[in-house]
């Protein structure tokens, strides 16, 4: 009995040797930051001066103009609708590449050539829509050049439009990566076995392939989520500053030296992600099906 609890006593010990790292790490990195970051939002911030005298006045200033709030919810709207737009895309994408290719090589060949354009700069592949994008971009002038339409276009750029095609062509690869590792895990024998009792391929995905692909889903929009929730760069430059999200406040509060006011919105925008993931986590347990 007493070697049992020694072997016991052992393995909790290099348990908690092995997750100190860890722990620590998570620490310092992650946990003290927040909490610095809370710390600093009730500070004294006056318009050449911060001291830390704790104050509420920054959070009552936070929801009290229209400036601020309205960057909340306009970061909620397109967030979903950029959240959407990912799924729209990326599931069909995801379900060629995981199911429907059956060689493993080749799907691995065009799951490369989706992250093709992650080897270029983040900031080119913004730009890059801008002459597409544009009154006399691309997309107008193959529009014209096909009669579809007389004038060119010209919320494509500038609005909020152009931000939210921005977002899902940047992030869409994060929403198929994931469905498609899922999907790429379906037993074919168990689709087979219900086209011979006499499923159709809508019966067949609702019941058997969205199910088993739905921890894929999950992982792609929390992924997605947290990119988009935490933008600025997008927004900054294909709506000519005319959409602010709660990072461009964050950038611009920075800027001007307004330290408590920007981690008011980071404590907010922190809050949000939080709840963001934990309503993702509730839909599927990703430790057991993954």
């Amino acid at each position: 009995m007493s070697g049992t609890v020694t072997i016991e006593k052992r393995q909790s010990r290099t348990t908690r040797w092995l997750l100190a790292p860890g722990i620590i790490w998570m620490s310092l990195f992650l946990v003290l930051p927040i909490l610095m970051i809370v710390y600093v939002s009730f500070w004294t911030q006056t318009t050449f001066n911060i001291s830390p005298e704790p104050t509420l006045a920054s959070w009552k200033l936070f929801f009290s103009s229209d400036t601020y709030t309205g960057a909340l919810w306009t970061t909620i709207r397109i967030w979903l609708i950029v959240l959407a737009c990912t799924f729209v895309v990326g599931y069909p994408t995801a379900l060629f590449v995981g199911l429907f290719i059956k060689s493993k090589t080749l799907s691995t060949i065009l799951l490369v050539i989706c992250v093709i354009p992650f080897w270029t700069s983040f900031l080119i592949r913004v730009l890059a829509w801008r002459p597409m994008l544009g009154k006399e971009g691309a997309i107008n002038i193959v529009l014209q050049k096909l009669g579809i339409i007389q004038q060119p276009i010209e919320v494509l750029l500038f609005t909020e439009l152009s931000v939210i095609i921005g977002m899902t062509q940047i992030y869409c690869v994060f929403m198929v990566g994931p469905i498609a590792f899922m999907l790429s895990r379906i037993d074919r024998n168990i689709i087979e076995a219900a086209r011979d009792l006499g499923a159709g391929f809508g019966r067949i995905f609702w019941k058997i392939i969205f199910p088993l692909s739905l921890p894929g889903v999950v992982v792609g929009a929390i992924f997605v989520s947290v990119m988009v929730l935490g933008e600025f760069a997008t927004s900054g430059a294909l709506s000519g500053r005319k959409v602010n999200l709660l990072g461009n406040i964050i950038i611009t509060q920075v800027g001007s030296l307004k330290w408590a006011m920007a981690s008011v919105v980071g404590v907010i925008l922190t809050i949000v992600m939080g709840f963001v993931i934990a309503g993702f986590l509730r839909i599927v347990d990703l430790k057991r099906e993954l």
